[in-house]
């Protein structure tokens, strides 16, 4: 996924600007448009890096469509089901420091964005207090639904950290990131943009620093993006996930990437979901 793409991806320009601010505007606009293009064409290309994912094989992963006020034109992003009518998303898919969503339609229990699938609109959105966009710090965020939906083969909650994962950093651990944003950098999108995912090795927050040292906390975990795959574009806010037991845990939340480019090799960092389960406990019932 490309890189999967796993990002909304946020940008890191290193000193004047952060890697999310004005995401919405410059990349999830825009990318929006061309998944809903390329779904109406429907040709077989594929992604690099990461592998188109069968209906079902990740029940939790949400879509997220947005309208934003003041923009013309729909934003996407990714997120996480973990109960029956919460998901958890970045709050930058929200508001990127500079645009503010209004209402996001969460897309279930489908591989493709723009149509198929359970569809529920909200605008009830929680952002952590201290979302700070410049800082990139805290970017997590929870979208309230406005009825439970039913679990299926297709639609399913993901578990959050329990016992003694809530202390693991995870590292040197194989965990899956999937989303709906783009497979090929810089170049169009494929008509068959369907829902994908990589499989990414968790790596130190000091090996990631090197990579972001301006924007790097250790409320983030990082995975290691050589030979080319990783997250990018319009997989902000969608899940990483490992699987303990047979289940899957949510360990991480698209946060964002390297400006250099999401295949050349640059770790990607996610938000540490057990950084802020004191947050999601707020709103979330575990």
């Amino acid at each position: 996924m490309l890189a999967l793409a796993a990002l909304a991806y946020a940008e890191d320009v290193q000193v004047t600007e952060s890697p999310v601010y004005g995401y919405i505007q410059n990349h999830a606009i825009p990318l929006a448009e061309k998944i809903r293009e390329a779904e109406e064409q429907m040709t077989s290309e594929r992604i690099i890096g990461g592998n188109p994912s069968q209906l079902g094989a990740f029940p939790y992963q949400a879509g997220l469509l947005a309208q934003y006020a003041g923009l013309d034109g729909t934003g996407v992003c990714g997120g996480s089901l973990v109960s029956s009518n919460k998901v958890i998303t970045a709050a930058h898919c929200w508001f990127d420091g500079r645009n503010q969503a209004w209402i996001f339609t969460v897309v279930l229990g489908s591989i493709t964005l723009f149509s198929g699938g359970t569809r529920v609109q909200s605008s009830a959105v929680a952002m952590h207090p201290n979302w700070i966009p410049l800082l990139v710090r805290n970017d997590v965020a929870v979208i309230y639904l406005p009825n439970t939906v039913a679990s299926s083969d297709i639609i399913s909650p993901i578990a959050l950290p329990s016992g003694s994962q809530l202390s693991d950093d995870f590292v040197g651990v194989t965990a899956v990131a999937s989303g709906f944003g783009w497979n090929i950098e810089g170049g169009p999108i494929s008509a068959n943009q369907f829902l994908s995912h990589v499989s990414l090795n968790v790596i130190s927050n000091s090996v990631c620093r090197f990579a972001f040292p301006l924007n790097l906390h250790a409320s983030n975990i990082c995975t290691s993006s050589l030979g080319g795959a990783s997250v990018c574009r319009g997989d902000s806010g969608g899940p990483l996930a490992i699987n303990s037991d047979g289940k899957p845990i949510l360990i991480g939340i698209t946060s964002y990437g390297s400006g250099i480019g999401c295949a050349v090799g640059m770790p990607a960092a996610f938000a540490r979901v057990t950084s802020f389960m004191d947050f999601f406990r707020q709103h979330i019932v575990l």
